[in-house]
């Protein structure tokens, strides 16, 4: 490739994939022949434990537009795809998963979009091919993400889009611990629009992303995007205390009147049980918190490159 800046970059996290990436390559390269612009596409191996990283080498030493990235160690799909995109020269950045259930060819859609004035056109999946325990999950976060950030977030749009160099710059400045390549997107506006596309079942192998993960990961991005729960424990507080205070005082008048000679047992015991359990779940809260806020502080990075193979077989 020349020293002239591609138009657009292709950048996809690897991980499990060493089945798919020639004809991920492959229909890269037809799509492009249709849009007729210069291109490059970077894969980032998220140090994958299969030959994932021995196919990239030979697809890097094979293409020239296709430059090869491996990180030190697995850092997880959202560092990964930072990864790629602090190395991303184009004009504009296609930003999709390998397993090809991001289709190539709806690239020329998402881009003949862009082309009449967004900065940001998103990749709407129409009949989404996951299983329904996977989309049920992925519409309950989506709904509990809106509640808990007043932002708008449609569970139909993931990585896969196109996107000015100018709004890959402001994410690549977002310095929090945790990454959210779409929430990023989400938080730095621009002029942007969604398109319904095709989604493709997995040509191959099965999804990397447990539930205990997916769970790990919403859970860790509401968290960081949102100080809600806090806010939602404080008011919580508030009423069980103007209750308790309510209860307290119906039962001194009682006492008074003579229709209590012996407070119960049972009732004291759940109170004392009911109210530990909120101060314990609060405090929970409050500690995670904290815990975020030390992983930020300690600075470190959210990935490390290793080794870049570009238009050189190494």
């Amino acid at each position: 490739m020349s020293n002239q800046y591609p138009e657009i970059s292709f950048v996809s996290p690897v991980y499990r994939a060493e089945n798919m990436l020639p004809e991920l390559v492959s229909e890269i390269q037809k799509v492009m022949v249709k849009i007729n612009k210069t291109y490059e596409i970077i894969l980032v191996d998220d140090r994958s434990p299969d030959d994932s990283w021995l196919v990239m080498k030979s697809l890097s030493s094979k293409f020239p537009e296709v430059k090869s990235i491996r990180l030190s160690r697995n850092f997880g799909q959202h560092p990964t795809i930072m990864a790629g995109l602090s190395q991303a020269k184009g004009n504009w950045v296609v930003v999709m998963d390998c397993d090809l259930q991001d289709q190539p060819k709806e690239v020329e859609k998402l881009y003949n979009k862009a082309l009449e004035g967004f900065d940001a056109v998103l990749a709407s999946r129409h009949q989404r091919q996951d299983t329904f325990t996977k989309k049920f999950f992925s519409k309950f976060f989506s709904k509990l993400y809106v509640y808990l950030t007043d932002s708008d977030f449609d569970n139909n749009i993931a990585n896969f889009g196109v996107y000015n160099s100018k709004v890959i710059k402001e994410v690549l400045k977002m310095d929090d611990y945790i990454k959210s390549f779409p929430l990023f997107v989400n938080w730095v506006g621009y002029k942007s629009t969604s398109v319904k596309v095709e989604h493709a079942p997995r040509i191959s192998g099965k999804t990397t992303y447990t539930y205990s993960k997916l769970l790990s990961l919403a859970f860790n991005t509401i968290i960081s995007f949102s100080n809600k729960p806090l806010k939602i424990f404080v008011k919580f507080g508030i009423i069980v205390s103007l209750i308790s205070f309510l209860i307290g005082v119906y039962t001194i008048y009682k006492y008074f009147t003579g229709q209590i000679t012996v407070l119960g047992y049972s009732s004291l015991m759940v109170s004392i049980w009911f109210l530990s359990g909120v101060l314990i779940t609060i405090i929970g809260v409050v500690g995670i918190y904290i815990g975020k806020i030390f992983d930020q502080t300690k600075n470190r990075a959210p990935y490390i490159i290793d080794k870049i193979i570009d238009n050189e077989v190494q």
